[in-house]
């Protein structure tokens, strides 16, 4: 069973968006989920509870079900997460180097033919392609 596609299959139609996800050491999963206007312990709760309903009847067998939100340093995984938050700032690492580096951090200015565009010190916007991204995060501004 693909838990992943489980999750993405399920969590839409509960009204949530599967942020994340990971297989936890020992047998756990955790799942990372959104909502418009954020994510509260009921909602936690809600679907902690359908998913344990649904891992029973789909026989997916785990020892521990983490469900939470993304947090302020949400991970950006998908091209629709970079232009949902364009205006941001974020954090990127690239799995080879841009302009001779590796770890940018900057504004999104949104995705254009593949790439993600983020503005750097003094306005320069670097195009990273979003299959070169290896790991990406909202950096929360207070």
């Amino acid at each position: 069973m693909d838990v992943r596609l489980l999750l993405e299959n399920t969590l839409p139609g509960l009204g949530y968006e599967l942020v994340d996800f990971e297989m936890t050491q020992g047998g756990g999963y955790r799942v990372f989920m959104d909502k418009p206007g954020g994510i509260t312990v009921e909602d936690c709760v809600l679907v902690s509870n359908h998913l344990t309903r649904l891992f029973t009847v789909e026989n997916v067998n785990y020892e521990r079900l983490e469900v939470s939100s993304p947090g302020l340093d949400r991970p950006l995984k998908k091209e629709a997460d970079f232009v949902r938050f364009a205006g941001q700032l974020a954090k990127i690492k690239t799995r080879m180097p841009v302009e001779q580096q590796k770890k940018f951090a900057g504004r999104l200015a949104g995705v254009e033919d593949g790439a993600v565009k983020l503005e750097v010190d003094g306005g320069r916007i670097v195009a990273i392609a979003l299959t070169n991204i290896d790991k990406a995060r909202l950096e929360p501004e207070f």
